[in-house]
This record gives structure tokens, sequence and C-alpha cells, in this order.
């Protein structure tokens, strides 16, 4: 089991086969998502935490960014559940203009949020308006998803209800 404490930094299967997707932006009509190979390091991490809010006071532990749209918006797992696993911490996104919210309650949601057309700036800023399925993101949502599949609707919806204040407490956190 994954140490929650901080420092789990071992790249999930299924990010690591995300990487290798080429995820089609197809004129504004497709996804705006970049996957990394690699979490960024906590350096990093930490760095660009205390860059967009403005305060120097925080540690970017909480988050495994793993990916960012073509703004440079950053998309992350939230290790906010003790002693769980990467795969079952939310996936959240903050955005280069200021937009933030939780997108999925964790990585398998995640995958099915991709394979329904939507990505994680796309699910904050439009409401996870379905889009185009991809049939290479839904093979590996297939391969790797531990539930079955919903729509992005049902997805975003139930990562906000069960994170209601994370956009507020992100606001509180800025200085």
């Amino acid at each position: 089991m994954s140490d929650m404490t901080g420092e789990d930094r071992r790249f999930p299967p299924a990010l690591a086969d995300l990487a290798d997707v080429d995820i089609d932006y197809a004129d504004g009509r497709g996804i705006d998502f970049e996957p990394y190979s690699a979490f960024d390091s906590a350096e990093e991490t930490t760095g660009w935490l205390r860059s967009w809010t403005g305060n120097d006071d925080l540690d970017g532990s909480p988050y495994r960014v793993f990916g960012q749209d073509g703004t440079g918006g950053l998309a992350a797992l939230w290790c906010v559940r003790a002693g769980r696993p990467l795969a079952e911490q939310p996936v959240v996104f903050l955005g280069s203009e200021g937009a933030v919210g939780v997108v999925a309650g964790d990585l398998s949601d995640f995958l099915w949020l991709l394979a329904d057309g939507v990505g994680p700036m796309e699910a904050v800023e439009f409401g996870a308006v379905t889009g185009r399925a991809d049939p290479a993101l839904v093979s590996l949502a297939e391969r790797h998803a531990s539930r079955p599949r919903r729509t992005a609707r049902e997805i975003v919806a139930a990562a906000r209800a069960e994170f209601p204040s994370y956009g507020d407490d992100i606001a509180a956190l800025c200085r």
C-alpha cells in the first residue's frame, strides 16, 4: 500500500500508459490535456503551488502533478485520503488563469472522464459537457479502471459532492 504521509511518488501503471496515448485536441473540439510520463518532483510541485497561490508557506506534498493543459494549468492527484494508494486519491485541476476544482474522485473515474471526451480543464471550466469519445482512451480505461464506466457528468458531480469546499479551500490559501 502507498504511504500517503507525503512521499509516495511511484507513477501508477494507468498514468504510465496514459502518457503513451496521443490525446487529440482536434482544433478545440477534443481534449486539451498533455499527460506526463512521471510526476513532477516534490520541489517543482512545492514551487508551483507557492507561485500559484502567492503563499510561500505552503508545501506541495499533498499533490502529484501528472499533466497539463495547453495554457499550463496542471492536473494532479490530491493525496487527501490518508493510508490510501495514489490510484484512490481524487484528481484536481488548477488552471493557469485561476480555474480550480476536483474533477474525479479517483484515477479510475479520471480515466472514464477522459474516455467520455472530457479533460480536467474542460471539466472545471465547462461543467463536464461530454465530448468526443476516443477509442484509445476508452481502451485505456477498460484496461485500468477499477469500476464500471460512468458519464463525465456523473463523475464530476460525484467528485464535487464529495469535496464541495475544495475551490474555497484553495482560495483561502492564496495571498
